[in-house]
């Protein structure tokens, strides 16, 4: 993966949550940090390690500086696997390009001593790994994206509901999600996004594929829908159909744009049929 995107990308997410710099980030309490929190007179017991030569000369007697504790950052990323992610027409699936942009995140996550955590939705109950550092942390996510994706006919409406309201019930300090998602066919996910906003810093990447927004006219198709399983046939050789097809397609694709515009998540959007590295770099730059 080119340094310089990487580069970026780390600026970036240091940037948007404001603290994966050691000492930005404040947490309940007393102890090792770069704060100071308190400076009183030395009691037996204290660590010496904390002694303040220039205070203890000015003051006479030995006094201690006690510090407001540094606090790493937790990223949670969001996974779809829904059996519309194996969708693909290009160069990849979406769910290759998915993968892509958890791993980068991931290792852009324990960069800065930080934590990574994972949720995946779309194939039954979400499914949690709990916050890890360093390279466990990035073995974990490894190992839970080798597992793929969801069999055909995994249908559920809620799935990203569900997902996002996990994420906000153990995501007990501020932190940085990631939701990697195509957005499709899900209900009662906004005021979720909205609840994790509140607290959290977010960001939408919505994968697609060129092939979701208008169909060939190669005449009789049979399509099959991933998600429910259903299947169907419709004639792409009428233009009727294929206009009808690429406005419905649009305006979809609006409104999950409006929604997250409307929650003041950024949104990014990549595609099978392009770099998605480079435009995940220029999209967060």
């Amino acid at each position: 993966m080119p340094a310089r995107v990487l580069e970026t990308l780390d600026l970036h997410v240091a940037r948007r949550a404001a603290g994966a710099i050691p000492g930005d980030r404040r947490a309940a309490g007393l102890g090792a940090g770069t704060e100071l929190a308190q400076l009183r007179p030395y009691e037996p017991g204290d660590d010496v390690r904390y002694l303040d030569p220039a205070a203890s000369a000015r003051l006479g007697e030995p006094y201690v500086r006690l510090h407001v504790p540094e606090r790493t950052l937790t990223t949670w990323i969001v996974l779809d696997i829904s059996p519309s992610m194996a969708f693909g027409t290009a160069g990849r699936l979406k769910f290759d390009v998915a993968e892509g942009v958890t791993l980068v995140l991931a290792r852009l996550a324990v960069r800065r001593a930080g934590r990574v955590g994972l949720v995946t939705f779309g194939a039954g109950a979400p499914r949690l790994l709990r916050p890890r550092a360093s390279k466990p942390g990035v073995s974990a996510v490894r190992r839970a994206l080798g597992e793929g994706v969801a069999p055909d006919g995994f249908a559920d409406p809620t799935a990203l509901a569900v997902a996002l309201r996990r994420v906000r019930e153990v995501a007990g300090h501020p932190g940085l999600v990631v939701v990697i998602s195509d957005f499709r066919d899900q209900v009662g996910w906004i005021p979720l996004m909205g609840a994790l906003r509140a607290r959290h810093s977010v960001l939408a990447v919505e994968v697609r594929d060129p092939r979701e927004g208008e169909i060939p006219a190669v005449g009789r198709l049979a399509i099959v829908d991933p998600e429910t399983g259903e299947r169907m046939e419709i004639d792409t050789s009428r233009r009727a159909v294929r206009e009808r097809f690429a406005a419905i397609e649009a305006e979809g694709r609006a409104e999950v744009a409006r929604e997250l515009r409307g929650l003041r998540v950024e949104h990014a959007v990549l595609a099978t049929d392009e770099d998605w590295l480079r435009e995940l770099g220029r999209k967060l730059a």
